[in-house]
């Protein structure tokens, strides 16, 4: 068993540096009380990027997973460890914010490709019967090759109707987790369906 390298039982008088020494050394108790410490700031960090404050709780469990496994990359030298943290915060918000993005540009490309018709066959209501007939098929072959998780939240989406807060608590999956999901199923199926445009 390993032992404690410092004393734990006075941390709420630490300073920030201890804990921060005290994380790398896989203390538990320390990252509770860097959170007690911080976490009300970092979350407005937070909010003021994605502006959302579901995403902004999902955001602020990332920052200190990141916290706890890269707490050895602190050090006192480039300053105080609530500035690095606060850097962390806002890079992930960043991250998180840019993510969405993507996902919104992604799901408006691939509703598009889906409603789109060949204009060269519009005349012929079979031929495009035929052409969405084997679109679908596709889609359904790549959708049952998508991870169990992304095909889901896709499903209950587009096929279902359903809002994004609605998967989120059918699912018991949090609302940031499901917008990320859906948009790496989307940017999948949008590859998949991006050589298929010359084609028909």
């Amino acid at each position: 068993m390993i032992q404690p390298l410092i004393d734990t039982s006075g941390l709420a008088e630490a300073s920030d540096e201890c804990l921060m020494k005290a994380i790398t050394d896989r203390h538990q108790t320390a990252l509770r009380e860097l959170y007690q410490r911080y976490g009300k700031t970092l979350k407005s960090v937070v909010t003021r990027v994605v502006h959302e404050e579901t995403e902004a709780d999902d955001v602020l469990q990332e920052i200190f997973l990141q916290i706890w496994k890269e707490a050895r990359n602190y050090s006192p030298r480039a300053g105080r460890p609530l500035g690095w943290v606060v850097t962390l915060a806002r890079r992930r918000a960043i991250d998180r914010l840019r993510r969405r993005q993507a996902y919104c540009r992604a799901k408006d490309r691939f509703e598009s490709q889906i409603q789109q018709r060949p204009a060269s066959q519009s005349s012929s209501q079979m031929s495009d019967d035929l052409i969405r007939s084997d679109l679908r098929r596709f889609l359904d072959r790549q959708l049952s090759g998508l991870p169990a998780y992304q095909r889901q939240v896709i499903e209950l989406s587009y096929f279902e109707g359903r809002s994004h807060r609605e998967i989120s608590h059918l699912t018991k999956t949090p609302l940031g987790t499901v917008k990320t999901r859906l948009e790496l199923g989307l940017r999948k199926l949008t590859n998949c369906v991006r050589p298929l445009r010359r084609k028909i």
